[in-house]
């Protein structure tokens, strides 16, 4: 059986996408697939330098050799939520009550299904050894080289606020409005907006963390993006082999960053990115 192109326009919605396994769409039987690992990674970071620390907690479970993941606000996930995943098939944890559940096993059987890999579409980065600030940088780099290069973007909508993301926006002279749902303020004081609809209107390229996908909030940014043709870049811990299946249905570029993430160590690490600059 043959699957998809991996950029399926008949795919709108992550729930579309969800019912595309589940029918066999992407070629392995959800059915079959038993999740053998679920595990938390937790972290706090202030980078050397940074005045602002911060925290991350990502679900990850294991299918295979794949690793799906989806981040989820800190302390907020159920401990049995681990156990309900081991041992339970993928078709069954794709209709799990929890949002970040259903989106860390749908990454984990498109990431068994369609490994980051040139003849789908990959194309990796590699994220040199370093320090956390380093490497964050470094990655920043690469995710808003993904912003158009012809028609330079005026004002951006940065959407999980990363400082290395908007100090690099900074250095290119690109504009950028930051939202959060934290809110509070960025590095350089500016206040970052808690409602990213509101402030779509005011920017013409929209730059957002695969977070969205696990807090509920991706799907108007998609058809924001695939009704004004307003180009929307996703950097993705959360959903990394999810996201690229919307390209052409709105989203314009992903950075895909499975598990173990840049933060993780300092050594080199890839990055696999789609679409891009044009």
């Amino acid at each position: 059986m043959t699957a998809p192109a991996p950029h399926a326009p008949c795919i709108r919605t992550v729930d579309q996408l969800i019912e595309s396994v589940r029918s066999g769409g992407h070629g392995l039987d959800p059915a079959q697939e038993r999740i053998t690992l679920a595990f938390t990674t937790a972290q706090a970071v202030r980078h050397e330098g940074r005045s602002h620390c911060y925290r991350n907690e990502v679900l990850s479970l294991r299918l295979a050799a794949a690793v799906g993941s989806c981040a989820v606000e800190p302390g907020a996930l159920p401990a049995a939520a681990l156990d309900d995943c081991v041992g339970t098939t993928v078709a069954e944890l794709l209709g799990h009550p929890l949002l970040p559940v259903r989106i860390a096993a749908l990454d984990a059987y498109l990431m068994h299904a369609r490994p980051h890999t040139p003849e789908h579409g990959a194309r990796p980065y590699t994220v040199p050894a370093g320090s956390s600030l380093q490497r964050s940088q470094a990655r920043a780099g690469a995710v808003v080289d993904l912003l158009p290069t012809a028609r330079r973007p005026r004002s951006v909508l940065v959407i999980g606020v990363v400082n290395s993301l908007l100090e690099q926006l900074r250095a290119r002279g690109v504009r950028y409005v930051p939202c959060d749902l934290k809110g509070g303020a960025t590095e350089w004081g500016e206040p970052v907006r808690t409602d990213a609809l509101a402030e779509l209107e005011r920017c013409d390229a929209i730059l957002a963390s695969g977070m969205t996908l696990g807090n509920g909030t991706f799907q108007p940014l998609l058809d924001h993006a695939a009704t004004t043709g307003k180009p929307l870049v996703m950097f993705a811990q959360t959903g990394s082999a999810v996201l690229p299946r919307f390209l052409g249905a709105g989203v314009s570029a992903v950075s895909a960053e499975p598990y173990p993430f840049f933060w993780l160590d300092g050594g080199p690490g890839v990055i696999h990115r789609y679409g891009g600059a044009r």
